[in-house]
C-alpha cells in the first residue's frame, strides 16, 4: 500500500492520498487550504489517479479545495451527513477567532458530486475498502476511515478526533465533549496496539503509542472524567 501526504495552508492540516501501489487508482483525503498545487505534484510524482475524495469532517480547513479537487479530476466527494452542510456554509463550524482572521467570512461551495457516509459502511474505492465509523465530537460528522495492510495493520485516517499526543477540540460549534469521549472510547481504543493513526494534523502515530502515554485517554476506559482538549481548527 501507498500513502503519502504533506500538510497544508494556514492550519497545516495533513492531506493525505493513497493507493494500493504508485501508478494506480488513488483516494485523496481532506484536500484543505492551498492543498492543489501540492497534490497534483504529488499525484504526478507518484503516478496516480484519483479516483474519490473522502472527507473525515467539514471544517473548512480539511475541505477548502474539495470543489477544485473534486471537479478537476471529475470525482466524488464523501462526507457524513452531519457534516455535509459545511461544504457550502463552513462558518457554521467556526470559531469567531478564525472567522476574524480571515475577515468574517469564507465563500465555499459543494463539488458537483457529493455522496453521504453512513457508520459501518464499506466503502469499496481505488481497489482497498474503507470501514467507516463516525466519531462525533469534535463535530456532528465526523469520521475516520480505516483500511487494512497486506500485512493486516490497521491503518486509521481519523481527522481531527485523534492526534499524537492529544484530541480534537469540542468548544467549536457542534462540538460534544462527552460524544468525543464515547467516540475515542468505543471505536478507537478497542483497535489493536499496532494499528497506525494519521491524524489531521501533526505526525503519525499508533494506537498503542496514544494508549500508553495520551494525557486525555488515560483513564477513559474505566469512565473517569477527561479535560477538554484544545487542537484543531
Amino acid at each position: 500500500m501507498l500513502v503519502a501526504g504533506f500538510p497544508a495552508g494556514s492550519f497545516q492540516t495533513n492531506c493525505y492520498v493513497v493507493a494500493p501501489a504508485a501508478g494506480e487508482s488513488c483516494i485523496v483525503v481532506d484536500p484543505g487550504q492551498e492543498a492543489v498545487e501540492p497534490l497534483e505534484e504529488l499525484l504526478a510524482q507518484h503516478r496516480l489517479t484519483p479516483v474519490a475524495v473522502l472527507l473525515t469532517h467539514g471544517h473548512f480547513d480539511h475541505t477548502f479545495s474539495v470543489a477544485p479537487v473534486c471537479d478537476g479530476h471529475d470525482v466524488p466527494a464523501w462526507i457524513h451527513p452531519g457534516d455535509r452542510e459545511m461544504l457550502a456554509d463552513p462558518m457554521k463550524g467556526i470559531s469567531r477567532e478564525a472567522a476574524a482572521f480571515f475577515g468574517g467570512r469564507i465563500e465555499l461551495r459543494e463539488p458537483r458530486e457529493v455522496r453521504e457516509l453512513a457508520d459501518g459502511a464499506a466503502v469499496d474505492l481505488a481497489g482497498l475498502t474503507f470501514r467507516v465509523d463516525h466519531t462525533p465530537g469534535h463535530t456532528p460528522g465526523s469520521v475516520v476511515f480505516t483500511t487494512p495492510t497486506e500485512e493486516g495493520v490497521e491503518v486509521i485516517l481519523a481527522g481531527d478526533t485523534l492526534f499524537a499526543g492529544s484530541i480534537g477540540r469540542t468548544d467549536l460549534p457542534g462540538g460534544d465533549h462527552a460524544r468525543m469521549l464515547a467516540s475515542l472510547r468505543d471505536k478507537l481504543l478497542v483497535r489493536d496496539d499496532s494499528a497506525v493513526v494519521l491524524p489531521g494534523h501533526g505526525p503519525t502515530t499508533t494506537i498503542g503509542r496514544e494508549r500508553a502515554s495520551n494525557p486525555f485517554l488515560q483513564g477513559l476506559r474505566d469512565g473517569i472524567d477527561v479535560p477538554a482538549p484544545g487542537r484543531g481548527l
